[in-house]
Protein backbone atom coordinates (compact mmCIF):
# COMPACT_ATOMS: atom_id res chain seq x y z
CA UNK A 1 0.00 0.00 0.00
CA UNK A 2 1.23 3.41 -0.38
CA UNK A 3 1.28 5.72 2.61
CA UNK A 4 -0.77 8.88 3.32
CA UNK A 5 0.95 12.28 3.28
CA UNK A 6 2.23 13.89 6.80
CA UNK A 7 -0.45 15.45 8.53
CA UNK A 8 -0.14 18.71 10.48
CA UNK A 9 0.16 18.25 14.06
CA UNK A 10 3.11 18.19 16.30
CA UNK A 11 3.40 15.32 18.96
CA UNK A 12 6.75 16.46 19.55
CA UNK A 13 5.43 19.88 20.88
CA UNK A 14 2.81 19.17 22.80
CA UNK A 15 5.30 16.42 24.76
CA UNK A 16 7.85 19.48 24.99
CA UNK A 17 5.86 21.84 26.33
CA UNK A 18 4.04 19.36 29.00
CA UNK A 19 3.88 20.43 32.96
CA UNK A 20 3.14 18.26 35.31
CA UNK A 21 0.51 19.03 38.29
CA UNK A 22 3.19 20.26 41.12
CA UNK A 23 3.78 22.76 38.05
CA UNK A 24 7.45 21.35 37.49
CA UNK A 25 8.76 21.45 34.08
CA UNK A 26 8.74 17.97 32.34
CA UNK A 27 12.26 16.78 31.68
CA UNK A 28 12.22 14.04 29.00
CA UNK A 29 15.87 13.28 29.87
CA UNK A 30 15.12 12.39 32.98
CA UNK A 31 11.39 9.92 32.63
CA UNK A 32 11.41 9.25 28.61
CA UNK A 33 15.15 8.31 28.08
CA UNK A 34 16.46 5.99 30.68
CA UNK A 35 19.07 4.29 28.32
CA UNK A 36 20.85 2.74 31.25
CA UNK A 37 18.61 2.66 33.94
CA UNK A 38 19.68 2.53 37.25
CA UNK A 39 18.34 0.64 40.49
CA UNK A 40 15.27 2.22 41.14
CA UNK A 41 15.18 4.70 38.39
CA UNK A 42 12.25 2.50 36.57
CA UNK A 43 10.19 2.62 39.60
CA UNK A 44 10.79 6.26 39.92
CA UNK A 45 9.25 7.01 36.29
CA UNK A 46 6.61 4.23 37.00
CA UNK A 47 5.59 6.73 39.99
CA UNK A 48 5.69 9.90 38.05
CA UNK A 49 3.31 8.84 35.73
CA UNK A 50 0.99 7.09 37.70
CA UNK A 51 0.67 10.59 39.41
CA UNK A 52 0.04 12.06 35.77
CA UNK A 53 -2.73 10.14 35.40
CA UNK A 54 -4.59 11.19 38.61
CA UNK A 55 -5.15 14.69 36.05
CA UNK A 56 -5.38 14.62 32.44
CA UNK A 57 -1.44 14.48 31.15
CA UNK A 58 -0.62 17.65 28.99
CA UNK A 59 0.20 14.74 26.15
CA UNK A 60 -3.43 13.31 26.49
CA UNK A 61 -5.11 15.70 24.14
CA UNK A 62 -8.46 13.09 23.10
CA UNK A 63 -7.40 13.90 19.55
CA UNK A 64 -6.61 10.51 17.29
CA UNK A 65 -3.44 10.50 16.07
CA UNK A 66 -3.69 11.96 11.89
CA UNK A 67 -0.92 9.77 10.87
CA UNK A 68 -3.15 6.37 12.18
CA UNK A 69 -6.82 8.24 10.91
CA UNK A 70 -5.18 8.41 7.28
CA UNK A 71 -3.26 4.87 7.01
CA UNK A 72 -6.54 2.95 8.85
CA UNK A 73 -8.73 4.93 6.23
CA UNK A 74 -6.77 2.94 3.06
CA UNK A 75 -7.37 -0.80 5.11
CA UNK A 76 -10.35 -3.00 6.15
CA UNK A 77 -10.89 -3.40 10.12
CA UNK A 78 -8.64 -6.04 11.41
CA UNK A 79 -6.66 -6.13 14.70
CA UNK A 80 -4.41 -3.56 16.30
CA UNK A 81 -2.12 -3.09 19.04
CA UNK A 82 -1.16 -0.14 20.77
CA UNK A 83 2.17 -0.34 22.58
CA UNK A 84 2.07 2.43 25.63
CA UNK A 85 -2.01 2.97 24.73
CA UNK A 86 -2.12 5.60 27.57
CA UNK A 87 -5.96 6.35 28.39
CA UNK A 88 -6.99 4.97 24.69
CA UNK A 89 -7.43 7.52 22.54
CA UNK A 90 -6.23 5.84 19.66
CA UNK A 91 -8.03 2.69 20.64
CA UNK A 92 -11.19 4.01 20.85
CA UNK A 93 -10.91 6.01 17.25
CA UNK A 94 -9.88 2.20 15.71
CA UNK A 95 -12.47 0.75 17.87
CA UNK A 96 -14.86 3.19 16.23
CA UNK A 97 -14.54 1.85 12.65
CA UNK A 98 -14.59 -1.84 13.62
CA UNK A 99 -11.39 -2.71 14.61
CA UNK A 100 -10.55 -5.47 17.54
CA UNK A 101 -8.17 -3.61 19.62
CA UNK A 102 -5.35 -4.21 22.09
CA UNK A 103 -3.51 -1.61 24.28
CA UNK A 104 -0.98 -1.96 26.73
CA UNK A 105 0.75 0.58 29.36
CA UNK A 106 2.99 0.56 32.68
CA UNK A 107 0.28 2.30 34.28
CA UNK A 108 -2.10 1.05 35.45
CA UNK A 109 -4.46 4.38 35.86
CA UNK A 110 -3.96 4.72 32.29
CA UNK A 111 -5.56 1.49 31.83
CA UNK A 112 -8.42 2.02 34.49
CA UNK A 113 -9.17 5.05 31.62
CA UNK A 114 -9.14 3.54 28.55
CA UNK A 115 -11.34 0.99 30.30
CA UNK A 116 -13.82 3.56 30.89
CA UNK A 117 -13.35 5.29 27.62
CA UNK A 118 -13.98 2.02 25.68
CA UNK A 119 -16.86 0.59 27.94
CA UNK A 120 -18.88 0.09 24.67
CA UNK A 121 -16.69 -1.86 22.78
CA UNK A 122 -14.59 -5.18 23.42
CA UNK A 123 -10.51 -4.07 23.88
CA UNK A 124 -7.98 -5.74 25.43
CA UNK A 125 -6.33 -3.89 27.75
CA UNK A 126 -3.30 -4.80 30.23
CA UNK A 127 -0.70 -3.25 32.58
CA UNK A 128 2.63 -4.81 31.25
CA UNK A 129 5.84 -4.28 29.95
CA UNK A 130 6.47 -3.59 26.59
CA UNK A 131 9.79 -4.78 26.80
CA UNK A 132 8.47 -8.59 26.94
CA UNK A 133 5.84 -8.49 24.53
CA UNK A 134 6.59 -11.93 23.23
CA UNK A 135 5.61 -13.43 26.50
CA UNK A 136 2.55 -11.63 26.83
CA UNK A 137 -0.99 -13.44 26.12
CA UNK A 138 -2.21 -11.89 23.80
CA UNK A 139 -5.30 -12.02 21.41
CA UNK A 140 -2.96 -11.84 18.28
CA UNK A 141 -1.66 -11.57 15.86
CA UNK A 142 -1.97 -7.62 14.44
CA UNK A 143 -2.48 -6.38 10.97
CA UNK A 144 -1.23 -3.13 12.95
CA UNK A 145 0.60 -1.75 15.67
CA UNK A 146 1.00 1.66 16.90
CA UNK A 147 3.88 3.25 19.13
CA UNK A 148 3.62 6.99 19.66
CA UNK A 149 6.62 7.31 22.55
CA UNK A 150 7.55 4.09 24.47
CA UNK A 151 9.92 2.44 22.45
CA UNK A 152 11.77 5.65 22.17
CA UNK A 153 11.81 5.83 26.01
CA UNK A 154 13.70 2.23 27.12
CA UNK A 155 17.04 0.92 27.50
CA UNK A 156 19.32 -0.84 24.65
CA UNK A 157 18.20 -3.84 26.08
CA UNK A 158 14.57 -3.19 25.98
CA UNK A 159 14.56 -2.47 22.44
CA UNK A 160 15.71 -5.67 21.73
CA UNK A 161 13.17 -7.56 23.55
CA UNK A 162 10.33 -4.88 22.40
CA UNK A 163 11.38 -5.55 18.84
CA UNK A 164 11.40 -9.48 18.79
CA UNK A 165 7.93 -9.69 20.75
CA UNK A 166 6.85 -7.27 17.95
CA UNK A 167 7.84 -9.37 15.20
CA UNK A 168 5.61 -12.50 17.25
CA UNK A 169 2.53 -10.68 17.24
CA UNK A 170 2.61 -8.77 13.99
CA UNK A 171 1.34 -10.49 10.93
CA UNK A 172 3.65 -10.91 7.58
CA UNK A 173 2.49 -7.43 5.71
CA UNK A 174 1.33 -6.04 8.63
CA UNK A 175 2.09 -2.11 9.41
CA UNK A 176 4.14 -0.72 12.49
CA UNK A 177 3.72 2.66 12.71
CA UNK A 178 6.22 4.02 15.06
CA UNK A 179 6.59 7.93 16.39
CA UNK A 180 9.84 8.11 18.14
CA UNK A 181 12.51 11.12 19.35
CA UNK A 182 15.73 11.94 18.04
CA UNK A 183 18.75 13.52 19.73
CA UNK A 184 19.48 16.61 18.30
CA UNK A 185 23.36 16.13 19.50
CA UNK A 186 25.91 13.45 20.73
CA UNK A 187 25.49 14.60 24.41
CA UNK A 188 21.42 14.63 24.12
CA UNK A 189 20.15 11.24 25.67
CA UNK A 190 16.96 12.15 24.52
CA UNK A 191 15.25 9.78 21.84
CA UNK A 192 17.14 7.65 19.25
CA UNK A 193 18.58 7.30 15.94
CA UNK A 194 17.23 6.41 13.25
CA UNK A 195 19.85 4.57 11.96
CA UNK A 196 19.92 3.00 15.84
CA UNK A 197 15.20 2.66 15.48
CA UNK A 198 16.16 1.16 11.98
CA UNK A 199 18.64 -1.52 12.97
CA UNK A 200 16.57 -2.69 16.03
CA UNK A 201 14.06 -3.42 13.31
CA UNK A 202 16.02 -4.40 10.07
CA UNK A 203 16.07 -8.21 10.70
CA UNK A 204 11.99 -8.72 10.70
CA UNK A 205 10.40 -5.55 9.15
CA UNK A 206 11.07 -3.24 6.57
CA UNK A 207 11.18 0.76 6.22
CA UNK A 208 8.61 1.76 3.71
CA UNK A 209 8.32 5.59 4.70
CA UNK A 210 10.54 7.75 6.74
CA UNK A 211 8.76 11.33 7.81
CA UNK A 212 11.18 14.03 9.97
CA UNK A 213 9.38 15.47 12.66
CA UNK A 214 8.70 19.00 13.37
CA UNK A 215 9.93 21.17 16.52
CA UNK A 216 11.75 18.48 18.40
CA UNK A 217 14.12 16.15 16.93
CA UNK A 218 11.64 13.45 16.40
CA UNK A 219 10.01 11.31 13.38
CA UNK A 220 7.06 8.79 12.30
CA UNK A 221 8.30 5.67 10.70
CA UNK A 222 5.95 3.71 8.49
CA UNK A 223 7.12 0.11 8.69
CA UNK A 224 5.76 -3.60 7.41
CA UNK A 225 6.67 -6.74 8.49
CA UNK A 226 8.38 -9.00 6.79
Amino acid sequence: MSFPKKADWNPAEILRTSIDPMGLKYRPAVFMNLRKEQPGESRVRRIWFSIQYLFTPPWDTGIPAPELVSTIAQLPPGRAIDIGCGTGTNLLYLAQHRWAVTGIDFAARAIAKARRKLQSYSPALLVADATKLGSLDLPGPYDLALDMGCFHSLTDEGRDGYAAGLARWLRPGGIFLLYAWQPDSVEDRRGISKEKTIRCFEDNFRLARYEQGAGQPSAWYYFTRK
